[in-house]
């Protein structure tokens, strides 16, 4: 597995290196942390390409900015390195590598997974504030969004419980919660860990007329019950692959807006993870767009959030 931690020195960075030891990653693996400095680097050879009509002043000013953001190259790439001896720590048998870069934070945190080709990048909440709670920081909100591989929005707990862990993990029968279940399945956890796919099967609200209409809503109810069923059957094969992993898995079905019903059960039941597919109740244009849910429940879940792309999805978006 190929893992790629986004580091800037705040607590949501440090928190999502805390979270490490909970996210149920292999004894094994590769990772890599990126810092990246946000600004713009003039070409080294710049100051020598200018004419002999460039003044002095022009060229004091791109060698003082080179100069600036070499220094900030160089506070990243000790951030990095910080990170680094962190998550090597954490990750005791893994290969940790680390590298510091510079430019816009989520495009470069972008590039550098397609070039490390990670399975999973790892970037932190940027907090919980009240603003916060609906809205992820903007280079986490533009890496889960633009991402080719899983994301993981790490909100790492203050004090570090050793022992079972809790995971929910979001299932409506989709391809995405399909990715999601087999993310969870391939991890590493200790023997009694409880996972819970949750379907939220939100009621319907009839409209004015069809408080009228006995043959409309009775159709409607019938409908219901068999997307109960359907969702149970294809819960019986997601279960059993999860209990062969040694976990204890069931399914649970709540009434209520699945962005709604995640975040509040997972915060009621006290779960360390959220997974759901990236296209997890996401409507027909999941293949190119980010689920609502899914976005939606990173930004507002109390807990860590991962969201899962398949290889196989990751290659039809770039069809």
């Amino acid at each position: 597995m190929r893992v790629l931690i986004a580091y800037d020195g705040s607590k949501s960075a440090e928190a999502a290196i805390d979270d490490l030891v909970v996210a149920g990653l292999p004894s094994t693996g590769s990772a890599m942390v990126v810092s990246v400095a946000e600004v713009w680097l003039p070409p080294a050879d710049s100051i020598d390409d200018t004419s002999e009509e460039s003044s002095a002043y022009i060229e004091s000013i791109i060698r003082e900015h080179r100069e600036k953001g070499e220094r900030m190259l160089a506070s990243a790439s000790i951030l990095a390195k910080h990170a680094a001896t962190r998550v090597q720590a954490a990750l005791r048998d893994w290969d940790v590598t680390s590298e510091a870069t510079f430019g816009s934070p989520a495009w470069a945190i972008l590039e550098a997974a397609e070039s490390f080709n990670a399975d999973l990048v790892i970037v932190g909440a940027q907090g919980h504030s009240v603003v916060s709670s609906f809205l992820l920081g903007s280079t986490s909100q533009t890496v889960l969004t633009e991402a080719k591989c899983s994301v993981r929005v790490a909100r790492g707990k203050n004090e570090l419980e050793p022992g079972l862990g809790r995971i929910l993990i979001g299932f409506d029968g989709s391809k995405g919660a399909s990715a999601a279940v087999a993310a969870v399945a391939s991890r590493t956890w200790m023997r009694g860990t409880e996972v819970r796919l949750l379907t939220a099967t939100e009621p319907s609200t009839p409209s004015s007329i069809g408080r009228f209409v006995t043959p409309i809503r009775k159709a409607f109810t019938e409908t219901e019950t068999i997307d109960e069923k359907w969702i149970a059957e294809l819960a019986d094969i997601a279960l059993a692959k999860l209990r062969n992993k040694r976990v204890d898995a069931r399914l649970h079905l709540c009434p209520g807006n699945p962005k709604d019903v995640l975040v509040h059960e997972a915060q009621v039941w006290g779960a360390d993870a959220i997974f759901v597919g990236a296209n997890a109740m996401g409507g027909r244009l999941a293949r190119m767009l980010l689920g609502s849910t899914a976005s939606a429940v990173a930004a507002r879940a109390h807990c860590s959030v991962e969201v899962v792309r398949a290889h196989e999805q990751s290659k039809a978006s770039n069809e």
